[in-house]
């Protein structure tokens, strides 16, 4: 469960938290010594429509706002990415904290507060952390999915944000937030030399120092997965969703005569918009899979078994066939020897994250990252990684390095070869 939390500086908690609806198959876990009467909890879920991944806004003072949940709960909210989800619930538990300092309620926000807002998280000099017209506009754009939504149900009379209307890129007339950044800049492209590109890998990676050798205390149990991933998205163009989401048989395998890029195939479900499409992989990033799937995972995938959690997971599916052909189906066998069949192209995310296979010593997920514990390593967490310290197990992102003394955040402008020729799209996974 991803929680975001605002602190004071005297280190209190005083603002206001969002929770996730967990997975299904973890709903029933609820410890009832603690909450006696809700052991049902899950049934009570059922009955009031909130499903697995919806938002809960609890508030300072361990209230849930029941419109909020509404909203979390609406078909416009849910039919956004899981992404969109994530950042627009951060957005609004920020601008939630902000009404709650001062005594208001959002359903009685005004524009003035709004204005107040921006000042705040844009140009106050005592805000140690403002932000840029780019994310201030996404920051809008929460506000004005969540206020639109308000005020057609008549939870509000009137929007708090000022709107105007632009002629957009096709000629299409669109209504957006007055308050949109002038300095918006959609994108902030570096770019990186081969051999940057390189010393980016084995510093901030790998863990060695500017003169290529291994730092002192360095423990990088996971850097064979990190490099793997990276190298993947970089020379594919994946976007971290779509590489972060992968299936073990969906890798392509290298071949005898050794070709330079391999084609693989990303299914329609884990991308943005919802079709499935060729990409191409280099060869030596294919290795490097190959290599982190024979080591740690194999690894960790023998520790997970010896200890039994396969066997105690719930929601698992056991995948007895996948079909071949354009449109490749897999069948499983549920817990309850129940039998079901999906099209690869319609797996979600999450039912990705509950298929396995029988292996020579018992179940093995078909999920490609994992974790240390054997387990699914969620794609969001990608994103939230810390830097490592000297001592501790490795991080999964670009950490504080030696020779540079500055965290080191580039996005990269990679070739994406199709059919049609070559395209460039930003693939930075750790921006």
């Amino acid at each position: 469960m991803w929680v975001l939390i605002h602190f004071e500086r005297d280190g209190g908690v005083a603002g206001w938290r969002v929770f996730w609806v967990p997975q299904d198959a973890l709903r029933g876990g609820v410890r009832r010594q603690a909450l006696a009467g809700w052991a049902d909890l899950a049934a009570r879920e059922d009955e009031a429509g909130v499903r697995a991944g919806d938002p809960i806004f609890l508030s300072p003072e361990y209230r849930v706002d029941p419109l909020l949940s509404l909203y979390g709960r609406s078909k416009r909210f849910r039919e956004y990415t899981t992404e969109t989800r994530r950042n627009y619930a951060t957005d609004i538990g920020l601008f939630l904290t902000f009404l709650s300092v001062r005594g208001r309620v959002w359903t009685a926000a005004s524009e003035r507060d709004v204005e107040d807002y921006e000042h705040w998280r844009r140009f106050a000099e005592r805000n140690p952390a403002r932000v840029g017209g780019s994310k201030w506009d996404r920051e809008l754009a929460a506000f004005a999915s969540l206020y639109r939504w308000a005020v057609n149900n008549r939870h509000v009379r009137r929007s708090p944000l000022a709107m105007k209307q632009v002629v957009g890129r096709e000629g299409a007339v669109l209504t957006v937030p007055a308050a949109r950044a002038k300095d918006a800049r959609p994108s902030n492209v570096h770019w990186l030399t081969p051999r940057t590109w390189r010393r980016w890998i084995e510093v901030g990676l790998r863990g060695h120092s500017r003169d290529g050798v291994p730092e002192h205390g360095w423990v990088g149990r996971l850097e064979d997965r990190n490099v793997a991933f990276v190298r993947l998205l970089v020379t594919s163009g994946l976007r971290r969703a779509e590489g972060g989401s992968l299936l073990t048989f969906e890798v392509p395998a290298r071949q005898v005569e050794g070709a330079r890029y391999y084609r693989g195939k990303v299914a329609a479900e884990v991308t943005r918009s919802k079709k499935a499409r060729t990409f191409y992989v280099a060869a030596d990033a294919v290795g490097e899979i190959e290599a982190y799937v024979e080591s740690s995972r194999a690894w960790a995938v023998r520790r997970a078994q010896k200890k039994g959690r396969y066997d105690r997971l719930p929601g698992r599916r056991v995948v007895v066939e996948v079909t071949r052909g354009r449109k490749p189906t897999v069948r499983w066998r549920d817990e309850a020897g129940v039998t079901g069949e999906r099209g690869l192209d319609d797996l979600t995310v999450r039912e990705r994250m509950t298929l396995f296979a029988e292996g020579p010593r018992g179940l093995e997920p078909l999920w490609l990252w994992l974790n240390e514990q054997g387990l699914p390593f969620q794609v969001h967490s990608w994103e939230g990684c810390s830097p490592p310290r000297t001592g501790a197990a490795s991080g999964c992102c670009p950490r504080r390095t030696g020779w540079a003394s500055i965290r080191i955040r580039c996005s990269l402008r990679t070739r994406r070869r199709t059919r049609r020729g070559t395209r460039s799209r930003c693939s930075c996974w750790w921006c």
